[in-house]
This record gives C-alpha cells, structure tokens and sequence, in this order.
C-alpha cells in the first residue's frame, strides 16, 4: 500500500511545484575569475572600459563595497556556493572539493536549492573551482571515483547542475612563454600578452556561445538557473591585439603605487603569500612587464566584458530580459604592483573588493550602495528574488533591502579569511586586519582609498578597533583534512608557519 500512496502524492505535488516554478524569473549567474574593482561602474581604474558592465549596473543595482570570504577560488566559490564561511568549512585552500569532507557531503548547494524548486540548473566554464560541476569536467562523477581511489570518503552522486557545457579556460595558447620565465617555479599559467589568434579560439567566448544557445533554446514552461563562468582576466592573460589597443601603451594605466608601502603593515601579511607563482612588483619592473601585464589585464576584463554584452543582447533576442534576474561577481581581487604584488592571497581591498552587480524583477534601477557585501549573500539573496523556499541554515544575509533602496543600512560588515587566524574586517568606512600572530592593520578609506597609512598603533583609534575587532569570526576552524596548496597554519610556540608543508620563520628572507 505504500508504494501507491507515495505515487499518489507525487501525482498531487509535483504538478503545484511545477505551476509554482513556471511563474518564477529566471536567474543568469555570471562569475569572473580573478576579476577586481577594475569595473568602469566601481571606478576601480579610471581608463577602464566596460561598457556592457557599465549598462548594466544601470539597468540594476551595483554592490560598491563587496567583498570575497576568502581571496583565493577554491575557498571563495565555496563559500559561495553553500552560504558559510571558510571558517565554518575550514576549506582555504585550492582542495580539498567540499563534496569530499563527510561534513558537507550533501551540504545543499545554490543549485541545488533552485533544481529542487523546480527550475532546470545549466552550468558552462569555471563555477566551482575545477569546472561547472566541480574538481575536473565529469563534475561529481569523476570527483566519486578520484575519492574512491584515494580512500577519500566519496562526494554526493547527485550532480551540481542538471546540464554542465564547456569546460571554457585558456583555449588557444601561443607556442611557448609569452615573458620567459618566471620567479618561484616558472608556472606556465604566469604569462600574459598579446599573440596572434582569433576570438572566437577563446574559452571564455565558448561559454559565452554556448551560454547564448540555452538562452535560446530554454523551454518556455520551466525557469532556468544558468550559469556561465569566464576564466579571463586570470592568468595566462592572452588578448588579442583589438583589446590591447583599446588602452594606451604607456605608464599612464599603471595603477598608483606607494614604494614604501610595506614598512608600516606586520612582517606576517608576507605569510600570507609568501611563496607563489605571481611575481613581485620588483620582478615585473626589473623585467619590463608592468606595463604589459596591466595592460592585459585591462584588455582581457573589456574583452570578457564583451561577452557579457552577448548574453544581455541574447535575452532581449529572446524576450527574456524583463523575466531574468542577472548577477555579476567576481571571486576575489586582485593586486597589479600595489603592496609591492602582482595577484592575490591577501586581506587589503585590492585583494577582496569584487564585482557583485544585481539586474531584473526586484531589483531597482541605478542603484548604487555602499554598504558592506558578502559573496556569500548571493545565495539568500536569490532565494528572496525568485520566492524560493528560505533556508536557515546559510550564513549570508539577503541584500534584498539594498537591491530595492540602495542607502538601506546593513548592521554586519564584510568579512574575509585567509587559513585560520587571518582576518579582515570591512565596513562602510574602515578595514580593519587581523593576523594569527595577533598584529593588526587598520586604514580610513574616507581619507586614505589607497590603503597606505595603517592606523591601527595610533591610540586615538582605539574605538575603532574595538568595534571592529568584534566581528572576528566566532568559528575559526584549522584546515579541513586533505587541504593543500596556499594552505598555511600558524605555531605560537615557534613564532613561525608551516607554509605548504615546510617551516617558514620570520627571520627568513622574504622569497623573491
């Protein structure tokens, strides 16, 4: 008797959720890889070109103060991607794959929440990190068998999305290394510059295409959750030379710089990229690759934001515009010489600050907030726009509020971890920083945008760091099991780290 009772309910329910999902908008979920405030509508740059972006923004509601929860893509899109924060998962590094930790096993994901809605969950490019699906292309299935055989306890069966596309990335490289070797293990991905080569050989203009075939194609009976994610302006940076062009081959695009930058901030903040494929500024002035590498950058951020603009024209081919909720976010910052660094791992604003940009049904137009942001208010925050079911179990906070008046005040600021202990505080007015060996930063960015005086030995500031020091995270866990790569822990007995597995001091000399 039970079986036809269970079938029985199916029959009644299923058809309600149906009828529910159809009258629900669409979401178009856009992620950048390594892409920073060098946004024309965050005025990141002052010659960026983003026009696509830029509309956008207009037609929406841009995030000016928004930040990642960790400033590295494994840990971010996680963090996410689930609504926690680091600290709850103890994931830092770039593995392990959440799915792997018994913990989070059959943690439910964005996706997830919206395919149980009723909505038809597609995915293209660089979502999670590894891929749409997760750690490789074949998403859970492959990321089941690598666990098997590493006796690692195996990620849910159940797919991230319902249909995953190109895997995007790279695409057509040149022959050899663009600047010749790099620094600390000449990692290939450090190259950048400009080769022959079309467009269209480009990853990130596949996951545009393919992302504008769904569009097409989508059925007009059920929403969908799309998700496209460009791989540029990460490194390797190839443009073609139509984007080069669009910005001047001089120093005027360098970003402004402060050469002693460093003396004030704690010798533990080199911990925390202590040593990485990216170059120090040193090595790219001495090189002649400033300019050349900033220059990329800012190519390969208008050539992604073109094809942007081929999704948003897509919509409006398909008379899905008014029905389509969009969101634009990067996964973290990303330093170009500023703090004497090329890339990302760090606490300041240049290696937290994101793009995060809301557009569609709920949304207001031209809205423009200042008020702290979390990528992790992403989840929530869609959940209320699309009238989904509310979860209490996410750690993020609907921006809703400040989607519908952009100067609604939030009580929380952004909170971004680096590894255990390491933290960084951002309200509307201060960052505040705070290292496993308990030295601090603190910088007004009503005076000082830059980020180039820290304040926090001065004792008329001491309220200041109060306020700020009471957000620190609660749960502060150490490195979830198998975590590897850019993962460090902190000894107080020794008063140095185990950096990737080897000790590191502070009277060691800083890896150049």
């Amino acid at each position: 008797m039970r079986l036809p009772l269970l079938l029985l309910l199916s029959a009644l329910v299923l058809p309600q959720v149906g009828n529910a999902a159809a009258s629900r908008p669409n979401v178009l979920f856009i992620a950048i890889d390594d892409q920073n405030d060098w946004i024309g509508a965050l005025g990141g740059h002052p010659l960026a070109k983003t026009p696509h972006l830029d509309r956008l923004a207009a037609r929406g509601t841009v995030m000016l103060n928004a930040h990642c929860q960790s400033p590295l893509c494994n840990p971010s899109r996680t963090s996410l991607m689930l609504s926690l924060r680091p600290t709850t998962t103890g994931i830092y590094g770039l593995s392990p794959w959440f799915r792997t930790l018994p913990e989070w096993r059959d943690r439910v994901s964005l996706p997830n929440h919206f395919k149980a809605h009723g909505y038809r969950t597609l995915a293209t490019g660089k979502i999670y990190h590894g891929g749409a699906g997760g750690p490789g292309a074949g998403g859970a299935g492959k990321a089941k068998k690598k666990a098997a055989d590493s006796a690692t306890p195996a990620p849910s069966a159940a797919p991230e999305f319902d249909v995953i596309g190109p895997a995007g990335g790279v695409g057509v490289r040149p022959e050899k290394k663009l600047i010749g070797p790099t620094p600390m293990g000449n990692n290939p991905l450090m190259d950048w510059g400009v080769f022959p080569h079309k467009d269209e050989d480009k990853g990130d203009y596949q996951v545009a295409s393919w992302t504008i075939d769904q569009i097409k194609r989508a059925p007009k009976d059920q929403p969908f959750f799309l998700a496209a994610g460009f791989f540029l302006p990460h490194v390797p940076i190839y443009v073609t030379q139509k984007w080069a062009d669009l910005y001047p081959d001089d120093d005027s695009i360098l970003p402004a710089i402060k050469r002693d930058d460093r003396a004030d901030t704690p010798f533990f903040s080199w911990f925390l990229h202590w040593s990485l494929p990216e170059p120090r500024l040193k090595w790219v002035e001495e090189n002649k690759q400033w300019r050349n590498l900033v220059r990329s950058y800012l190519a390969a951020t208008s050539f992604v934001d073109a094809q942007i603009g081929r999704l948003m024209q897509a919509l409006d081919e398909a008379g899905l515009a008014d029905n389509t909720i969009i969101v634009v976010w990067g996964d973290h910052g990303w330093h170009l010489g500023e703090k004497a660094i090329t890339g990302k791992n760090t606490l300041w604003d240049d290696g937290t600050r994101v793009p995060l940009i809301f557009a569609g049904p709920g949304v207001a137009r031209g809205g423009r907030s200042s008020q702290p942001a979390e990528l992790l208010d992403i989840y929530p925050t869609l959940v209320e726009l699309c009238g989904l079911t509310p979860r209490t179990d996410l750690e993020g906070l609907s921006l809703v509020p400040q989607l519908k008046n952009a100067a609604t005040p939030r009580a929380r600021p952004a909170i971004t971890s680096h590894n255990q202990g390491n933290h960084g505080i951002r309200s509307e007015r201060w960052r505040y920083i705070r290292y496993a060996d308990g030295t601090e930063e603190l910088y007004d960015h009503a005076a000082d945008p830059h980020e180039w005086a820290n304040l926090a030995l001065r004792p008329e500031h001491a309220q200041v760091l109060a306020e700020h020091r009471r957000w620190l995270p609660p749960i502060d866990r150490p490195p979830a099991p198998n975590s590897a790569n850019r993962v460090f822990t902190y000894d107080p007995a020794t008063d140095g780290v185990i950096w990737e597995g080897k000790p590191a001091k502070r009277t060691d000399p800083i890896p150049q």
